[in-house]
């Protein structure tokens, strides 16, 4: 398999409110984390900071121009590699634990991390039997309700557990944007990993389905819309209670 150089191993699109989606192309979609970046008056924010196998900060320059927020949807590896690279993180209480101390088992890197979730091998030194993320300690924890202030932009933190016991999603009320993590994308939920919990996924399903957005910036996947929202947390609700 060829290997992608440093340079290629990000590509970058501004979708607009501000925000700029930022992916890692070269591995496959369904392993693929979105990486959300948003601009705000005072601090930018970050959301997730994809696998890590490449430095974000070196080869993104858009995530270094001001003070940035880093925050954790969750703690599987595709969330969190380059977290360590930010002074500020932020993540859920209930999965600060493996923030600071990951392991492969806890990220989930052992067992989805293999080549065979490339198109492209990242550069040397790596080599997915030796692949962990790098700890990066949180600076604050979250709790439900919490918000992160940009200045000029507001997000609310959502607990919504179920995918894993942290799970977050951020949602600025005036705009209609939320960034739902692995809660809810377009494209096939997990709730089957070590911690995962069906009860607790439901419960937070119905709890957010009312939620009047205008946008969807997932986890995975393509952006969507409110009604498309709706129609994937209905699917999930019956599809577990049937």
């Amino acid at each position: 398999m060829r290997v992608a150089t440093p340079e290629t191993w990000y590509e970058t699109v501004t979708v607009g409110d501000g925000v700029t989606a930022i992916w890692e192309p070269h591995i496959k979609a369904f392993y693929r984390c979105n990486i959300w970046h948003v601009r705000g008056r005072d601090k930018d924010l970050l959301v997730d900071s994809g696998m890590g196998v490449v430095s974000l900060r070196k080869q993104v320059p858009l995530v270094t121009r001001k003070a940035c927020i880093a925050v954790a949807s969750h703690t599987h590896f595709d969330h969190m590699g380059c977290h360590h690279e930010f002074e500020q993180r932020w993540i859920h209480r209930a999965e600060a634990d493996i923030m600071g101390a990951p392991t492969r088992a806890a990220t989930l890197a052992d067992p989805y991390v293999t080549d065979d979730i490339f198109t492209q091998m990242p550069p040397a030194p790596y080599r997915s039997a030796e692949y962990t993320v790098s700890a990066a300690p949180a600076t604050r924890l979250l709790e439900a309700g919490d918000t992160v202030d940009l200045g000029d932009r507001h997000f609310e933190v959502i607990h919504t557990p179920g995918h894993s016991p942290g799970g977050i999603m951020l949602w600025e009320a005036y705009s209609g944007i939320l960034f739902s993590g692995d809660t809810v994308y377009d494209g096939p939920l997990i709730d089957d990993a070590y911690h995962s919990n069906v009860d607790d996924y439901l419960e937070s399903m119905k709890r957010i389905h009312d939620l009047p957005v205008r946008v969807v910036h997932g986890g995975h996947f393509p952006s969507f819309d409110g009604q498309r929202y709706r129609d994937l947390i209905e699917r999930f609700l019956r599809d577990h209670t049937a």
